[in-house]
């Protein structure tokens, strides 16, 4: 096997399903990009950039319950490379955030299957994310993933 380790920060919408009780539907991107982190004595200076390449494209659904937790499940199409489906590990959980009108959260989803570059993925990904009352969402994934050697 070889492991992949990479981040992203995807932007979209979310917003609940109409008719339905709990259901939820997300749909973000992320462009090709680099992330980088500087640790200095006054503190943490932290860059995204933008790259050429790509876009990821995510598409959830989510089903909330009373709690403030969640579970998951969807794609994410990496470009023309392929997407991997996924599955949330046990519950997310999402809850007023310190600023005023925005939501915040995390998830731990399971990687269920691949197409194209990911077929036969396995592996993990990490969502920490922020939502607004606007259905604005700002997610940041971690992602390890398993490929077989090629």
């Amino acid at each position: 096997m070889h492991e992949l380790v990479f981040a992203l920060e995807f932007r979209g919408k979310a917003g609940a399903v109409p008719g339905t009780e709990g259901k939820r539907q997300a749909r973000t991107t992320a462009s090709s990009q680099t992330l980088s982190t500087v640790l200095k004595a006054d503190g943490v200076s932290a860059r995204l950039d933008t790259g050429s390449g790509e876009t990821a494209v995510l598409e959830a659904r989510v089903q909330r319950f009373g709690d403030g937790t969640f579970v998951e499940e969807g794609t994410i199409r990496y470009g023309a490379a392929g997407s991997i489906t996924f599955e949330t590990i046990g519950r997310g959980w999402v809850a007023p955030s310190p600023i005023p009108g925005s939501s915040a959260g995390g998830v731990l989803w399971r990687i269920t299957g691949g197409d194209g570059f990911f077929a036969n993925a396995q592996g993990l990904i990490t969502s920490n994310f922020t939502v607004n009352a606007d259905g604005d969402v700002v997610d940041n994934h971690f992602a390890r993933v398993y490929l077989p050697e090629r």
